[in-house]
């Protein structure tokens, strides 16, 4: 009995320890439709909150089918209808009044571009050491520091 509680309690302690080191993963579509609309309840029937357009990237909270709940940049919930997402082509939002795009992922590399606060980029790869990679609706190419953007 001894050695079994002292078992118990050393598997609990490991999985304790390994407890800091578990990431949970966020989950980011985008709007697939010119214009989504968001609702208070998972259903047609539900009250009409307001419209995103195209692009905007929104974090999926509950999944429940062909309903999403899912939470915008601002951290309002609401609900939309998934046929109006796509997971497959990411996008994030500028969330400072300024962003600085650069070539590489160094911020003493060239300056391409400053991206005022709003605007919707697509995402060519996640964030590798503070700075995601992605493109402007007019081709421009390059990286922006993570922390300058919501939805990566």
């Amino acid at each position: 009995m001894k050695h079994q509680l002292h078992t118990k309690f050393a598997l609990i302690a490991t999985l304790l320890a390994l407890l800091p080191n578990l990431a949970v993963a966020l989950e980011y579509r985008s709007v697939s439709v010119p214009k989504a609309t968001l609702y208070d309840a998972p259903s047609p029937q539900g009250k009409k909150l307001y419209l995103i357009g195209q692009g905007y990237p929104v974090e999926v909270i509950v999944n429940l089918g062909d309903w999403l709940k899912v939470r915008d940049n601002q951290g309002g919930l609401s609900w939309i209808e998934v046929k109006q997402l796509s997971a497959a082509k990411r996008t994030v939002l500028i969330t400072q009044a300024q962003a600085e795009l650069r070539q590489s992922a160094d911020v003493t590399s060239t300056l391409i571009a400053k991206l005022d606060k709003d605007v919707v980029l697509e995402l060519l790869e996640p964030s590798k050491n503070g700075w995601v990679k992605v493109k402007h609706k007019d081709g421009l190419t390059g990286y922006v520091l993570a922390n300058a953007t919501w939805g990566s």
